[in-house]
């Protein structure tokens, strides 16, 4: 049985480093650009501070499997939902628990009274660029952002 859990950095700080660098090696085939792990945590920490129920791990059995970072930011003048990083280990993907992830981001920016949501992916993490077209039904990124190389998808949360 899976269910999600909050971020408790005293606790989960190891884990949290893993998976966010596992994340760059996925989507950008090494974690060179990740920064410094003290930087992370600082940023990690401040965002939680803010936003604590957008920052989880999905457990299955007692230990985390994945782990969801989101937040709300200004675009274009007006609040959005965004999320920051949508992970899974290797071994639990394609098994539905993106979804689970997925459900949990739409409730939380429901909660929160954003109407939309964005997530940018690298051009290189296949595995994204086929899971998101198929979760939320657009099949193509609402726009390629040469700038910073990634695809951006607007999702609504009706």
């Amino acid at each position: 049985m899976v269910k999600l859990i909050q971020i408790d950095l005293a606790q989960h700080r190891y884990t949290v480093i893993q998976f966010r660098k596992d994340s760059f090696v996925v989507s950008l085939g090494d974690a060179s650009g990740l920064g410094g792990d003290e930087h992370y945590l600082q940023w990690l920490e401040d965002k939680i501070f803010k936003y604590r129920a957008g920052f989880v791990f999905i457990e299955e059995d007692g230990k985390p499997i994945g782990q969801l970072e989101l937040m709300i930011r200004e675009y274009e003048g007006r609040s959005i939902g965004y999320t920051s990083l949508h992970y899974l280990l290797t071994e639990s993907r394609g098994k539905g628990k993106g979804c689970t992830l997925h459900n949990y981001a739409r409730k939380f920016f429901k909660d929160n009274e954003v109407n939309e949501y964005h997530l940018r992916v690298s051009p290189t993490n296949r595995a994204a660029l086929k899971f998101y077209p198929a979760l939320t039904g657009i099949k193509t990124p609402t726009s390629r952002i040469k700038e910073i190389e990634k695809c951006r998808w607007e999702i609504n949360c009706p």
